[in-house]
C-alpha cells in the first residue's frame, strides 16, 4: 500500500513537471518567434497584396487558352443547308417517243452534314501551345516583377520604423539624463551654486524633450500604421527584429532579367510560327447530304447522298510578307537584349553607389563612436564644474544637448547602414 502511494505521488510529481515543461517551452517559442524579420515582413505583404491572385488567373487562362489549342485536332462537324431558285437549268436536248428526260426544277434543295478530320497542320496547333506558354510565363514574370517593387516599399517602412524606435530610446534616456539635471540644479540652488533661471532652462529642454518625443511617436505610428496595411496584420513597435549585417553576393539576379529573357523567348516562338502558317494543310472528310436533286442531277427527287475523300490547301499569301515578319521578331530581339544591357550597366551602377555608400557609413560609425566617447567626458568634466561653480548650466545643456546629437548621429548612421546593405539585396535579388 505503501508502494502504491510513493508510486502515485511519483506520477504527480511527474505530471505537474511535464505541464511545466510545456509552458517553458510555449514561452521561450513566444520569445522566439514573437518578432518579424524583415523577411517575414516582405513575405506576408506579398501574401497579402491584392496582385497576388493574379498568379492563379494567369494559370487559369493558360490552361483554357491550351486547351483550346488543343481541339484543333478534334474533328470538326458544320451543318449547311440551302434553298435556291435559278432562272435556268441544265437540261438534254434529246426528244423521242422512246426517251422521256424530265426537266430539272428551277427550285433545288439542300442539306449537308461535314465531318472534317485535321491530319497534317504544318505544326501551327504545336506552336499555338508553345506560343500560349510563352505568353503566360511573359505574364508570370511581369507579376514577378511587380510583386519585387514591394520589397522595396516594405524595406522604407521597415528601416524608418527601426529609425524612430531608436530614436525614442534615446530621447527617454535624455529625457531620464534631463530628470537627473534638474534635481542635481534644485539641489545647487538651495546650495546657491544656481538660480531659479538655470532650473528653466532645463525644463525647457525637457518641454522640448518631451515634445520631440510626441512627434516621434506619431510619425513610428503612422509608419506602423502603413505596415500593418502591406502585411495585413496589425504591427507594434516591439515586433520588429533589427537585422544584422550580412554580406550578400553582388550578381545581379533581379526579376527584370528573367522578364526580358521570356519575352525574348516569345519572339522566338512566334518566328516559330511564322513557319507554321506558311506550310501546306492535309485533312481528311466526310459530307453526308439530303437534297433535290442529289448527286444524280437528272433524279428529280429528294435523296441522300454523301461524299468522302481527303483536302490539300496550301495558301501562299503569307509568303508575301514572311521576310518583313521575321525581320520584325529578329529586330524585337535586338532591342531586347539592348534593354537587358541597359539594365544591367544602370544596374551595375547603382550597386557602386551603394557600395560606397555603404563603406562610408561604417567608416562614419567608427568615427561616431569615437565623438560619443568624448562627448561623454566633455559632459562629465562639465557635470563636475557646475558643481564647483565654475561652469554655467547652460553650459553643460549644451554638452548634453551635444552628446544626445552625437548619439543620434550614430544611430541615424547605423539604420542608414542597415537599409544600404537591404537595398544592395533589393538591387542584386540575393
Amino acid at each position: 500500500m505503501h508502494t502504491k502511494t510513493v508510486i502515485d505521488r511519483m506520477k504527480t510529481k511527474m505530471g505537474k513537471m511535464r505541464i511545466l515543461w510545456f509552458l517553458i517551452i510555449g514561452i521561450t517559442s513566444t520569445s522566439a518567434f514573437g518578432q518579424l524579420s524583415i523577411e517575414d515582413c516582405q513575405q506576408r505583404a506579398k501574401k497579402n497584396y491584392p496582385l497576388i491572385k493574379q498568379h492563379e488567373l494567369i494559370s487559369i487562362s493558360e490552361s483554357y487558352s491550351l486547351s483550346n489549342a488543343s481541339s484543333g485536332w478534334l474533328p470538326r462537324i458544320t451543318l449547311s443547308a440551302k434553298a435556291t431558285y435559278q432562272s435556268d437549268v441544265t437540261g438534254i436536248p434529246i426528244k423521242t417517243s422512246f426517251v422521256n428526260i424530265e426537266e430539272m426544277n428551277k427550285d433545288q434543295y439542300q442539306a449537308i452534314l461535314e465531318v472534317s478530320q485535321v491530319i497534317y497542320d504544318g505544326g501551327e496547333i504545336s506552336k499555338q501551345k508553345k506560343s500560349t506558354r510563352a505568353t503566360s510565363e511573359v505574364d508570370q514574370k511581369q507579376l514577378e516583377v511587380d510583386l519585387y517593387a514591394i520589397n522595396d516599399r516594405v524595406n522604407n517602412l521597415y528601416f524608418g520604423i527601426l529609425l524612430l524606435k531608436e530614436q525614442m530610446k534615446q530621447n527617454k534616456l535624455l529625457q531620464e539624463e534631463l530628470q537627473r539635471n534638474y534635481d542635481r540644479v534644485s539641489s545647487y540652488i538651495q546650495s546657491g551654486i544656481a538660480n531659479q533661471s538655470d532650473l528653466d532652462a532645463v525644463k525647457v529642454n525637457q518641454l522640448n524633450t518631451a515634445q520631440r518625443q510626441t512627434e516621434l511617436k506619431s510619425v513610428c505610428d503612422a509608419y506602423l500604421s502603413m505596415l500593418s496595411v502591406f502585411v495585413g496584420e496589425k504591427m507594434e513597435e516591439d515586433d520588429l527584429q533589427k537585422p544584422q549585417i550580412k554580406e550578400g553576393l553582388l550578381s545581379i539576379n533581379r526579376p527584370e532579367l528573367s522578364l526580358i529573357d521570356a519575352r525574348i523567348n516569345q519572339l522566338k516562338v512566334q518566328e516559330e510560327m511564322i513557319g507554321a502558317r506558311n506550310l501546306p494543310k492535309i485533312g481528311a472528310f466526310v459530307q453526308g447530304g439530303y437534297g433535290n436533286p442529289g448527286l444524280n442531277m437528272l433524279k428529280n427527287e429528294f435523296v441522300p447522298y454523301y461524299v468522302a475523300g481527303m483536302r490539300f490547301s496550301w495558301s501562299f499569301n503569307g509568303l508575301y510578307t514572311r521576310k518583313n515578319e521575321h525581320n520584325l521578331a529578329r529586330t524585337g530581339r535586338l532591342r531586347l537584349e539592348n534593354q537587358k544591357e541597359i539594365f544591367l550597366f544602370n544596374t551595375g551602377l547603382q550597386l557602386t553607389l551603394q557600395s560606397n555608400e555603404q563603406k562610408k557609413l561604417q567608416s562614419l560609425i567608427v568615427d561616431d563612436d569615437e565623438i560619443i566617447r568624448l562627448r561623454e567626458n566633455i559632459r562629465t568634466s562639465s557635470e563636475v564644474k557646475v558643481q564647483n561653480g565654475t561652469l554655467s548650466v547652460t553650459d553643460l545643456l549644451r554638452d548634453l544637448t551635444l552628446e544626445d546629437q552625437a548619439r543620434q548621429s550614430r544611430l541615424l548612421h547605423e539604420i542608414q547602414l542597415l537599409k544600404t546593405v537591404y537595398d544592395i539585396k533589393y538591387t542584386t535579388n540575393n
